[in-house]
């Protein structure tokens, strides 16, 4: 079995070693290096061609973001995931626009990092709950104050997943979506995931884009 290729980027070497002790052991993965700074990970990709860079903001001469919109520029291929402590809007929604394909706090679980790995080695962006309702609440401050006008477009979708859809891009939880709908949280994830292929959509801005464009959200 051909193993993920993964690169570590975070000036602490603690953090680091903590990283490696959550994920080493699983064998679908390989750390093949690490680095401290951007620099460091420029000569390091001379060499190494990793499949994900696992990586902080904070660094001591290039942010994580600048390093992420260069890579995505000049190695569009390497999916990065970022790592961080920080969770405001401004982070959260910088990483992404510069190209990141997923974004998690510091004190993830190991369960949801190895998820988020092996989601961007399947070629799709992860978010969790957190940080996809940041970036729903994020588009639509940002289309409220732009008054761009809507452009709408038919799709073949059923009641329940406009539903779903508005539910979603006004904010709320898969939880909140599945008690206001008296429904199982397994099933909103489903309904989601089916409106995602149903609309070829690849990530939550995507779909949060569709929902304001196409007015199932009121600004």
């Amino acid at each position: 079995m051909e193993k993920i290729k993964i690169i570590l980027v975070d000036d602490h070497q603690i953090v680091r070693d903590g990283i490696k002790a959550l994920i080493s052991d699983d064998a679908s993965i390989n750390i093949i290096t690490e680095a401290s700074s951007a620099s460091e990970l420029y000569f390091k990709l001379e060499t190494y061609k990793p499949d994900i860079i696992l990586m902080d903001i904070n660094l001591p001469d290039e942010t994580g973001i600048e390093i992420t919109r260069k890579l995505k520029e000049t190695s569009p291929s390497i999916k990065i995931l970022i790592l961080s402590m920080h969770m405001s809007e401004d982070f959260v929604v910088n990483a992404i626009e510069a190209g990141a394909n997923g974004y998690l706090p510091k004190n993830t679980t190991r369960k949801e990092l190895l998820e988020a790995i092996r989601t961007l080695y399947k070629g799709e962006d992860f978010y969790n709950e957190s940080i996809s309702n940041i970036l729903v609440k994020s588009y639509v401050k940002k289309a409220q104050s732009s008054g761009k006008e809507k452009e709408e477009k038919h799709v073949d979708l059923t009641r329940r997943e406009k539903e779903i859809i508005t539910l979603f891009a006004q904010g709320l939880s898969n939880k909140e979506i599945a008690d206001q709908l008296f429904i199982s949280v397994r099933t909103v994830e489903s309904h989601k995931n089916n409106i995602m292929n149903k609309l070829e959509l690849k990530s939550t801005v995507d779909l949060v884009k569709f929902a304001i464009k196409n007015n199932f959200v009121d600004l």
